[in-house]
């Protein structure tokens, strides 16, 4: 059964979002000249069965996050449909969602409203949220006062305890240090043993190949390959090598 599927996904940006005077935005009404849009994405089409963990690789550039975003239901698609079945936990953006002014404990509670949690939820979940996070008394500090590791350790705490169905995680076991990342590892695998759906993206392949079942390889905005994530990271590896060989 797909818990997500997208159908013939297009997303465009316009190019110029720089603010425009009046008389710009006259003479380019008026003009026969048509800029065309940037392409994030071009036709887009696949799915995910519950249960599987997709990678998701391609170059700095390649629509990956734009990817995530439609899936996360942060943005919409241009052309095409995007089904999602089941809570998403997003970790798209280090620090989204949170508020430098509050305390580590108000934004783990903001955040977790934003997940879809409850208060009964929140409550029932909140030590062990902190405790995950290892922060101890700083939780009670200001997030302005955080380093980048401690704001993705409690980004990640409570995505983690949102009771997802979808996890998605962008490049985010670059941050944080090694002792992190481990637990964060263990965490992933505990998820998936349990059934849930994994979307991740990371530069780094060994983490890649451990972590999921199939890839998605995206260049300049359309699906070079979807297949088994050994078979699609070799093909994307070669492709690299070769480019910088010449």
């Amino acid at each position: 059964m797909s818990v997500i599927e997208l159908k013939a996904v297009t997303k465009t940006f316009p190019h110029h979002t720089e603010r425009m005077l009046l008389r710009k935005h006259i003479v380019h009404w008026f003009s026969r000249v048509k800029v065309e849009p940037f392409y994030a994405l071009r036709e887009i089409s696949f799915s995910i069965e519950r249960g599987e963990s997709l990678a998701i690789v391609g170059h700095n550039g390649a629509g990956k996050s734009t990817l995530l975003s439609l899936i996360a239901g942060v943005a919409q698609p241009t052309v095409g449909s995007v089904h999602v079945d089941g809570r998403v936990s997003a970790l798209l953006e280090l620090g989204s969602g949170f508020h430098p002014d509050l305390t580590g404990a108000e934004n783990l509670i903001l955040n977790a409203s934003l997940m879809g949690m409850n208060r009964k939820e929140v409550v029932a979940k909140y030590d062990q949220i902190i405790d995950f996070t290892g922060l101890g008394d700083f939780i009670n500090e200001p997030l302005r006062t955080y380093s980048t590791g401690m704001m993705m350790r409690l980004a990640f705490s409570v995505a983690i305890h949102a009771d997802p169905q979808i996890v998605i995680l962008d490049e985010v076991l670059a941050v944080g240090d090694a002792e992190f990342q481990a637990k964060c590892r263990a965490a992933i695998n505990a998820m998936r043993t349990e059934g849930r759906t994994l979307l991740f993206v990371s530069h780094a392949a060994a983490d890649v190949r451990r972590m999921c079942d199939r890839a998605v390889w995206l260049d300049h905005g359309r699906l070079m390959m979807h297949g088994p994530v050994a078979e699609v990271i070799d093909a994307y590896e070669g492709r690299v090598a070769a480019q910088i060989a010449q």
